[in-house]
C-alpha cells in the first residue's frame, strides 16, 4: 500500500483508540456517580473537566498525528470508538453495577433494621 494511505489508516486507528479511551474514562465517572452520590454542581464540574480533557486529547491527536490539520475521518473514527464502547461494554457494565448498588442498598437497609431492634 501507499505510504500516505498507511499513515491515514494509522491515524484513523489512533482516533478509534482515543474514542474507546474517552468512553472508558467517562464510564469511570459514571461508576463513581453510581456509588458516590453527587450534587448537581459536582456533576457539572466533573463533566466540564472531562470535556476539557477530551478536547485536549483529540486536539493532541490531531496536532501530533497530522500537524494540527483537521481531518474529519479521525473525528469520525473517535466517535465510532465511543459508540462501540457504549454499545458493547458500557451499557452492560453500568447495568450490572446499578443492580449491585440496589442489592447492596437493600442489604444495608435490612441490616440497619436488625441492628436497631
Amino acid at each position: 500500500m501507499d505510504q500516505q494511505i498507511m499513515e491515514e489508516l494509522r491515524l484513523a486507528g489512533a482516533g478509534f483508540a482515543v474514542g474507546l479511551r474517552l468512553m472508558a474514562v467517562y464510564d469511570g465517572l459514571r461508576i463513581l456517580r453510581i456509588f458516590v452520590p453527587h450534587h448537581g454542581a459536582a456533576v457539572g464540574a466533573e463533566d466540564f473537566f472531562y470535556w476539557m480533557y477530551s478536547g485536549f486529547t483529540v486536539f493532541g491527536l490531531l496536532y501530533r498525528g497530522n500537524d494540527g490539520i483537521l481531518r474529519f475521518y479521525i473525528i469520525a473514527a473517535a466517535a465510532a470508538g465511543m459508540i462501540l464502547w457504549d454499545r458493547a461494554v458500557s451499557r452492560k457494565v453500568i447495568g450490572v453495577l446499578q443492580k449491585c448498588r440496589k442489592s447492596l442498598k437493600m442489604k444495608f437497609k435490612k441490616h440497619k433494621k436488625l441492628v436497631s431492634k
